[in-house]
This record gives structure tokens, C-alpha cells and sequence, in this order.
């Protein structure tokens, strides 16, 4: 496979380093390592990697692995690996609601690491393209109710994570409640007139009726939507705004 760009989120140095060397080996390179949530945060909005691995537990951050994964899935989609001395069920299930594409306990084996690494790149790929093949056929079938109930994307108002679950907001007045993360079925939406107005909301800009300073209003839907601070001068740019001298 080609070669991979890869960020290493991993407190001990040693162990930083073991990882980087084995990728290195495999062809791949690494691109950060990060020690901290903070730096994570920097070096995935820097870099953009193809994958990260990453600790669970980091001594001296501000957030653990999980956390940090969440965040960085909200920054950049990307395959996630997990690599944990911490075999507790508690931790593993926390872990999973991440979706992530594989979950490896230290001390890690080298030749298993290089396999995983391009396993789960190759799955995120396939994802991806699942989900063009689903956007180019017009139409998505959304498990609801233990059945799939297809809906058009255009149909689509806005998408709010709440929790565990995203609920959709149809223009036909329908909410739908999906039992996954937003990062994950953003993944469905990836046309143009879907803008992701926050960690929380993806709104589609067909609908958008009226825009003030601090908030929008959406077609046959009354409560105004909060456009957040950092994202209403992008949000603009989406638009076809008429200027007045």
C-alpha cells in the first residue's frame, strides 16, 4: 500500500519511539508525535494524517485518549487505533463508542501493529466509498425502528448530536433518532450544501431562510438556530450574500 502519514499520541517517550520506528519500517511516516491532548489538537489541525494511534491513558494531559479521539474526529475524519495496557471491560466500552478501527494491547507486537495499520486504513477507505456510492444512488436508508427507512438528503433540515444518538430533522416534520456518533453519519452527508455549523450541528444550507447576527431560522421550522461565534464568518462565506454600499 502507499505510504501513510500517521500521528502517534503516546506519553512515554520510549514507547513513542518503538512506534515510530515500526512504522517507519513499514514505509509509513510519522508526522507528530503528540504527548498531550493539547498538542494532539495541534498537530492534527497541522498536519491532517492519514491515521493516529493513540494511548488511552496520559499521564500529564488534560484529557485521556478517548477524549482526545473525540476530539480530533471532530477536527478530521481519520481511522483511529487504540493502544492500551488497560484490558478493563469499562475502558474497552468507553473506547468503542469511538468507533474505532482497532484496539491493541501494549506491549504491542511490531509485525501485528504494521498489519492493523493498513487494515484499518483500507476499511476507512471502503467506508468512504460506501458512502459516495450511498450519496450518488440519492437516497439513505436509516435504521430506525429495527427496520430502514429511506429518506432523501435534501429532505434533511439539520442533524444534532445529542449524546449516544444524532437525531435528523425533516422537513416534513419528522425527527429520526440514530444510535451513533455525528462524525460518523456526517460521513453521509458530504455535499456541498451540508456545512457543519459546530462540534454538534450539520445544517443544510438549502434550507436556511434567514440569517441574523446570532442566529438562523430554517424553512418551516421556527426555533432559531445559535450560529456559533468562530463559525458564522465561514458560515457566510457558504452563502450568497447581497452587499449593500
Amino acid at each position: 500500500m502507499n505510504p501513510l502519514t500517521i500521528l502517534i499520541v503516546e506519553d512515554e517517550t520510549i514507547t513513542a519511539m518503538d512506534l515510530r520506528e515500526t512504522l517507519q519500517e513499514a514505509g509509513h511516516r510519522v508526522v507528530a508525535i503528540a504527548r498531550t491532548f493539547d498538542q494532539a489538537l495541534e498537530a492534527v489541525k497541522r498536519h491532517r494524517p492519514d491515521l493516529a494511534l493513540i494511548d488511552i491513558q496520559l499521564e500529564g494531559s488534560s484529557a485521556d485518549g478517548i477524549t482526545t479521539a473525540r476530539e480530533l474526529l471532530e477536527i478530521h475524519r481519520m481511522p483511529i487505533i487504540y493502544l492500551t495496557a488497560n484490558s478493563e471491560p469499562s475502558t474497552f466500552q468507553a473506547a468503542k463508542k469511538t468507533l474505532p478501527a482497532a484496539y491493541l494491547l501494549k506491549p504491542f507486537r511490531h509485525d501485528e501493529l504494521k498489519l492493523q495499520v493498513e487494515l484499518a486504513y483500507y476499511y476507512f477507505q471502503s467506508m468512504l466509498k460506501e458512502s459516495e456510492d450511498v450519496a450518488s444512488s440519492g437516497y439513505l436508508y436509516l435504521p430506525v425502528d429495527k427496520g430502514y427507512e429511506k429518506v432523501a438528503p435534501n429532505t434533511v433540515l439539520y442533524v444534532e448530536a445529542d449524546g449516544a444518538y444524532v437525531k435528523l430533522y425533516l422537513n416534513n416534520g419528522k425527527t429520526h433518532h440514530i444510535s451513533t456518533n455525528l462524525s460518523h453519519l456526517a460521513q453521509y452527508f458530504q455535499a456541498a450544501n451540508f456545512y457543519r455549523l459546530s462540534r454538534s450541528l450539520l445544517i443544510n444550507l438549502d434550507h436556511v431562510e434567514r440569517v441574523e447576527p446570532n442566529y438562523l431560522f430554517l424553512t418551516d421550522y421556527r426555533p432559531a438556530i445559535q450560529i456559533p461565534a468562530t463559525s458564522r464568518k465561514e458560515l457566510l462565506k457558504k452563502l450568497t450574500i447581497v452587499r449593500t454600499k
